[in-house]
């Protein structure tokens, strides 16, 4: 059986939410990076990889207690292909990573499995993407067997610009969960999912 592992991005400078660090709103009681960490230990089986960068510290108090490792980009401010290459510089012991987002509270264990359940009935070396309509998602799922290659590109490396080089390298699967596609990067985009949150609990 092919076994899973996952690299989670929290390192991102938090711009456009203002003076608040969006991975550490609190998300169910928890900081938001907790709970989005603790949905991924639910479903793989492997080592978690959280990457870390602004505020780290801060971050790495906020999971402090779980099953993870952390690993720290130095170069956060470069972009989040900096953070992929720092998490799959480190990344080792499984057949298959989910690359995701610290930001992404939506998203739930059932939603993982289903990705994970497209990517085992297709080609198990190619890397899988979420998709609805136009509409790219994350994580995705990336092979062990491609990490040399995502990694090549000195000047940009990662999965954005290699899966658009290289889309004989990827598959799409068509989801229509929200979790998939719903981050927070912003005070409504923060509103809006407390709303929905307080709506779900009331049905």
């Amino acid at each position: 059986m092919d076994s899973f592992g996952a690299i989670i991005l929290a390192a991102g400078l938090s711009r456009r939410m203002g003076d608040r660090n969006k991975l550490l709103l609190p998300i169910h009681g928890k900081p938001m990076i907790r709970h989005v960490v603790e949905t991924y230990l639910s479903v793989v089986g492997e080592q978690v990889w959280v990457v870390t960068g602004y505020e780290n510290e801060r971050i790495e108090a906020a999971l402090h207690g779980l099953d993870v490792r952390i690993v720290h980009n130095e170069n956060f401010e470069d972009g989040q292909p900096f953070s992929v290459r720092t998490g799959l510089l480190e990344a080792r012991g499984a057949d298959h990573y989910l690359i995701g987002l610290g930001d992404q509270p939506d998203l739930t264990g059932g939603d993982l499995r289903a990705l994970i359940a497209a990517h085992l009935a297709g080609d198990l070396l190619k890397i899988s993407i979420p998709y609805h309509g136009t509409t790219r998602g994350n994580p995705i799922i990336v092979p062990a067997a491609m990490q040399a290659r995502l990694l090549a590109d000195q000047a940009n490396p990662g999965c954005g610009k290699f899966t658009r080089d290289h889309p004989e390298l990827v598959q799409h699967y068509p989801m229509t969960q929200s979790g998939f596609f719903n981050d927070i990067d912003t005070p409504a985009a923060f509103d809006v999912f407390n709303q929905s949150t307080t709506l779900k609990d009331l049905t």
